[in-house]
């Protein structure tokens, strides 16, 4: 049984993050409260400006630059999106590349179309806005605020993943977290590819997505980490 549908283990902070993977939405299943920390600095290199699909050539990373110099040391609510650059066109084609073929594609497409096309100044206004509307999508209503300062996590009073869910760590190392597995576009040529995007279990499994992210919460209480 899912720890989900046991005792609510408490609140739980999770960095922004741009078109998350599956691990990432489960916490919203499994957490009471949810506090998007937008205090925190800004990494490189992480799901707060990328996501991770399966194209023809196996996972790609989709990212979306950000303007360099002193914004890396300032807190993500701060850091802008490079608008010089056109990544959106780059986005919507790999995206349409990858998963036009997939069973529910033309179904939850133009739901995430929106926010590639308009010109957000702020990452986290993006990753935020999108977030809310897959959320909607997956009917979803939980509990989530931003944070109004850098959140320090005392242990055992909230389950910090910012540092836990990341494209460099293995999806087995995540707490209350083990991959269900799902029919993927190209799986017969890689196989199963655990903890792809959202986009990639929407357009894959539809309305089955909750029902995996429910399945991939495993029965053992989170720990916090500082």
């Amino acid at each position: 049984m899912p720890t989900g549908e046991k005792s609510d283990p408490g609140p739980a902070c999770l960095s922004v993050a741009y078109l998350g993977p599956v691990s990432y939405f489960t916490k919203f299943l499994l957490h009471g409260q949810i506090i998007i920390d937008v205090f925190e600095h800004y990494q490189k290199q992480s799901y707060r400006n990328r996501c991770v699909i399966c194209s023809a050539n196996g996972p790609l990373a989709l990212s979306i630059p950000v303007l360099r110099g002193p914004a890396h040391k300032n807190p993500v609510k701060d850091v802008r999106i490079d608008s010089g650059k056109s990544w959106q066109k780059q986005h919507m084609k790999s995206l349409e590349s990858a998963y036009r073929s997939a069973p529910f594609y033309e179904f939850y497409i133009d739901a995430i179309m929106p926010f590639l096309e308009k010109d957000y100044r702020y990452l986290a206004d993006l990753d935020f806005g999108l977030q809310e509307a897959l959320l909607d999508i997956l009917g979803l209503d939980p509990k989530v605020r931003m944070s109004g300062s850098y959140l320090e996590v005392s242990r055992g009073k909230m389950t910090d993943y910012r540092e836990r869910i990341h494209p460099k760590k293995e999806a087995t190392a995540i707490p209350c977290f083990n991959p269900v597995p799902y029919v993927q576009v190209f799986e017969e040529r890689f196989g199963f590819i655990p903890d792809l995007s959202i986009a990639d279990l929407l357009f894959n499994a539809g309305p089955d997505a909750v029902e995996i992210l429910k399945k991939s919460i495993v029965s053992r209480e989170p720990q916090s980490h500082t």
